[in-house]
């Protein structure tokens, strides 16, 4: 199960970042180049959210929107990968929570909404839940995958957005 989850989520990451818009104008070149020219690493040191704080930015120190924030509680397992183009900066960052599946993909969804996103895809397999929303007008995107991890106390959760320009 693991692996197909791992298959969904990557898919997803790739599908999202595969769009072809060679042919569509820039919105913003200035931007776009930054953003081209800009690649960040995130701290090597994970960060551990508390369960009554408000969530966290994905990748510290980076432009990170507030709905790819780190689920309240969170904790990021290992490095968040930051990518810059154009589309915007944008991440993949991988975290543990004690939340169910259902609880972090209406977190996600909740968030996605108030920023002005719509749904482009939901799956539920299993325990498992997947949900990614966008925004035409910027290219902004999140897609989430969480899942029951494998010591069946926690939830692993796979977070990837594009902040958009």
């Amino acid at each position: 199960m693991k692996r197909s989850l791992t298959a969904v989520a990557v898919a997803l990451t790739l599908g999202s970042a595969g769009c072809d818009t060679s042919n569509a104008p820039a919105k913003n070149p200035d931007a776009a180049e930054k953003a081209e020219a800009t690649t960040a690493v995130a701290p090597t040191t994970p960060a551990v959210v508390a369960p009554s704080a408000e969530p966290a930015a994905a990748a510290p120190g980076s432009v990170t929107p507030a709905f790819a924030a780190i689920y309240p509680g969170g904790e990021i397992e290992g490095q968040p990968t930051l990518a810059g183009g154009p589309s915007g900066p944008g991440g993949l960052v991988t975290f543990t929570t004690e939340a169910t599946p259902d609880d972090v993909v209406k977190f996600y969804r909740e968030r996605a909404e108030a920023a002005g996103l719509a749904p482009v895809m939901s799956m539920n397999q299993g325990d498992a839940r997947a949900y990614g929303a966008a925004q035409a007008a910027t290219d902004a995107s999140v897609q989430v995958v969480a899942s029951p991890a494998e010591d069946g106390d926690a939830t692993s959760v796979q977070l990837s957005w594009s902040a958009g320009q």
